[in-house]
C-alpha cells in the first residue's frame, strides 16, 4: 500500500514537471527581439517542437557577391545575445554625368574675351542712335544665335506689311513648338486679333503668338521668313539670318552690330516702341477667357530710372540670355546689345553697368553739360 501510495506521488510531480517545463519553454526569452529579413537566429516551430536556427557567418561571404552588390554589416541583438550579420545591398547604378549646357558663344571661345567693365555677356555693343558712334564694343561682329531677339524683327515685317491689324488670327497645331518643346499660355484653338498677337509677342515673348503672326502674311510663313531676311539685307545686317518668326530655332543668327541696326529700324515705329516697354496687358483668347501677360523684363520696364524706348530680351541654351535696348542717358539716345550673358539676368545687370559706366564718362558729362546749356538758352 505504501508503495502505491509513493507510485502515485511520484507520477504526480513527473506531470506537474512536464507541464512546467512545456509552459516555461512556450514563454519568449525577455531579451529577444524579432526584426523582419534581418535576424538570421530566430526561434522556429519544426515538427512541434521549438527550436533556434543557425546564426549567420561571424566573416562575410565575399566570394558569393556579384559586381552589382555590397554587404551591410550589422549587429543585431537575438535570444539575449549579440550576432552580426551581413545583408546583401544592390549597388544602384551610377547617373551618367550630364553636361553642362555651352552655348554658342563659349563654343567659340568668345568667354575668354576680357573687358574693362567685366561684363557677363560675351558679345555687346553700344552706339550713340543719332551719330551711329560706337561707345563699346566686344565681339561685336560675330554671328550667334539670337533666340527671342528674332521677335523684334518679326514686328517690323507686321507692320510694314500693313496687314489689318483688328483680323482675328487662331492658334493652330503648326503654332506649337516640336523643337524646343516651349511651354505657352495660348491653346490651340485660341482667337487674337493680330494687335493683340503683336502686342504679347513683343511684351512677353509670347511664341506662339509669333508663329501666328508669321503664318498669316501673304504667302505664309515661308513668305515671312523671305521678308524677314529681305529687311535684314536692307538694312545692311550682313551677318544676320532667319529661318523661323519666334527664334527658337538657333539657326536664327545675327551679330550684335547688326542688331542695333535692327533696333534702330524699329524704333521709327511707335506700336514696336510701346508693345515692346509695355508691362502688362490683357487679352482675352475664348469669349469666356481673359488672361494677362506681364513683361519678360520687368526689372528694366518696371524701373522708373531707365527711360525705355525700346527693348527685347531673348534666351535659348544655344544663345545664352540676350537683350537689345533704347534708352536716354543724361540726353543721348543709345543703342545696347547684349548677347551670349551667362547667368539668368546677368545681361541685365550688364546694361546697369553699361549705363552707370556711360553716365560717368567725361565726354558724357561736357555732352549733359552741352545739353542742359541748351534747354536754357530754348
Amino acid at each position: 500500500m505504501m508503495k502505491s501510495a509513493l507510485a502515485i506521488i511520484s507520477s504526480l510531480c513527473f506531470v506537474v514537471s512536464i507541464s512546467h517545463a512545456e509552459v516555461n519553454s512556450a514563454a519568449p526569452e525577455p531579451h529577444e527581439t524579432v526584426v523582419a529579413q534581418k535576424i538570421v537566429a530566430k526561434k522556429q516551430v519544426r515538427h512541434g517542437k521549438h527550436v533556434v536556427a543557425k546564426a549567420a557567418p561571424k566573416e562575410a561571404p565575399v566570394s558569393s557577391l556579384n559586381k552589382n552588390e555590397k554587404l551591410v554589416k550589422q549587429t543585431v541583438l537575438a535570444h539575449g545575445k549579440r550576432h552580426v550579420v551581413y545583408h546583401r545591398v544592390a549597388i544602384a547604378p551610377t547617373a551618367p554625368a550630364v553636361p553642362p549646357v555651352v552655348s554658342e558663344g563659349e563654343l567659340a571661345g568668345l568667354n575668354l574675351t576680357r573687358d574693362p567693365l567685366a561684363l557677363k555677356s560675351n558679345v555687346a555693343y553700344v552706339m550713340d542712335q543719332a551719330s551711329s558712334k560706337v561707345l563699346f564694343e566686344k565681339n561685336a561682329d560675330v554671328a550667334l544665335p539670337i533666340a527671342s531677339l528674332t521677335k523684334l524683327m518679326t514686328a517690323t515685317v507686321v507692320v510694314e506689311a500693313h496687314q489689318n491689324m483688328s483680323e482675328i488670327l487662331e492658334v493652330t497645331d503648326a503654332d506649337v513648338d516640336r523643337e524646343k518643346f516651349s511651354t505657352s499660355r495660348l491653346r490651340v484653338g485660341s482667337k487674337l486679333s493680330r494687335d493683340d498677337m503683336l502686342h504679347i509677342a513683343l511684351m512677353a515673348s509670347e511664341n506662339r503668338a509669333a508663329s501666328a503672326l508669321g503664318r498669316n502674311y501673304p504667302g505664309g510663313l515661308p513668305a515671312f521668313v523671305a521678308a524677314m531676311n529681305a529687311k535684314a539685307k536692307s538694312l545692311g545686317m550682313d551677318h544676320t539670318h532667319y529661318n523661323d518668326s519666334t527664334g527658337l530655332s538657333k539657326t536664327n543668327v545675327a551679330s550684335a552690330s547688326d542688331l542695333a541696326k535692327l533696333v534702330v529700324a524699329a524704333y521709327q515705329y511707335p506700336i514696336i516702341r510701346h508693345y515692346s516697354t509695355d508691362t502688362k496687358y490683357l487679352v482675352e483668347p475664348s469669349s469666356h477667357s481673359t488672361m494677362q501677360y506681364g513683361s519678360s523684363n520687368p526689372r528694366l520696364t518696371l524701373n522708373k530710372d531707365w527711360d525705355l524706348g525700346l527693348q527685347k530680351t531673348g534666351f535659348i541654351n544655344e544663345a545664352g540670355h540676350c537683350l537689345v535696348l533704347q534708352t536716354r542717358i543724361d540726353g543721348r539716345a543709345v543703342v545696347m546689345v547684349f548677347l551670349d550673358a551667362i547667368g539668368k539676368y546677368s545681361h541685365v545687370a550688364d546694361a546697369m553697368r553699361m549705363r552707370h559706366w556711360l553716365a560717368s564718362r567725361p565726354e558724357q558729362q561736357n555732352l549733359t553739360r552741352l545739353v542742359s546749356k541748351t534747354d536754357s538758352q530754348g
